[in-house]
């Protein structure tokens, strides 16, 4: 269920990027926003979606936020990659950004992705109500900036160069940031535009997030580079203190497993309306990729 609802939202945020992106005509710049958008296995925008349903938002709304949250998404990688960044030449099994064109397009490109997905959640068709754009845009511009993705990525760097190892709590704020503050807005998409509680969903999130996290620091030492679609063991080649380097191998596949676990109870609430959302959490510590 959860594989074909995935498959089905990944189509369906495609057909509306390469919908809304049309306009924007050939440029380098746009080329590389479409191109930095493809592919992917589309988790954050199945999330807005999921959440909708769950809550009778109708997809005709919630696309709009499926696909702003792929857009943010896709910008954030796409300036991850840069070389004064993560330095990487491969992201989704197709060259970066900056090695298919140049470093000022992927900069560009990616600035011009988070200006389109704000575009995107404050579009007068993602909800009829303005105060309910605004809440969703708000909550978008905090999970993206200094206190979301962007401290996660400052604390990721400061650590590179830092003369002690990460302590586990602080490679927990670290990663709540740089990867659990996207999924958690995606998450709770739903819950907000339906004006109900966003606390249960909030609570999934942020197990989901960390698992999630937690499956990226495995695949990084288990993976392997074809299937993964980046390059991996690079975390451990420059002695970064991870989840795995902290708990061991054995330690941090228990500890995803437990968060997928408080995960899926924090949504006992939903019933079995959530058990597709349950079989996400359960997808994220298992994948390869």
């Amino acid at each position: 269920m959860f594989q074909t609802c995935l498959k089905d939202v990944a189509a369906q945020v495609q057909s509306h990027l390469d919908a809304t992106m049309a306009p924007f005509g050939a440029l380098p710049v746009a080329q590389a926003m479409h191109y930095a958008s493809a592919g992917g296995k589309r988790l954050r925008a199945f999330l807005v979606m999921e959440s909708a349903r769950l809550h009778g938002v109708d997809p005709s709304l919630s696309i709009w936020p499926a696909t702003a949250i792929e857009a943010m998404h896709a910008y954030s990688l796409v300036h991850d990659d840069l070389p004064c960044m993560d330095d990487d030449d491969l992201r989704r099994g197709q060259p970066t950004v900056h090695v298919k064109w140049d470093e000022t397009t992927a900069v560009l490109a990616g600035d011009a992705l988070q200006c389109f997905a704000f575009e995107c959640v404050s579009h007068q068709d993602c909800h009829p109500n303005p105060a309910i754009r605004a809440e969703l845009t708000v909550r978008l511009a905090r999970a993206a900036g200094v206190q979301g993705m962007v401290l996660g990525q400052a604390l990721d760097i400061a650590a590179e160069t830092a003369t002690t190892a990460l302590t586990l709590e602080e490679i927990t704020r670290l990663q709540a940031g740089k990867t659990g503050a996207l999924i958690a807005w995606s998450a709770t998409a739903g819950a907000v535009m339906a004006e109900s509680d966003t606390a249960p969903l909030q609570r999934y999130a942020e197990d989901l997030g960390l698992a999630f996290q937690i499956a990226d620091d495995i695949l990084d030492i288990e993976g392997d580079a074809a299937t993964v679609g980046k390059a991996v063991g690079k975390d451990a080649d420059a002695g970064k203190a991870t989840f795995v380097s902290l708990l061991g191998l054995e330690g941090a596949k228990r500890r995803a497993r437990d968060l997928v676990e408080d995960a899926c109870t924090a949504l006992d609430m939903y019933g079995g309306q959530a058990d597709t959302l349950r079989e996400a959490a359960r997808f994220v510590i298992a994948r390869d990729s």
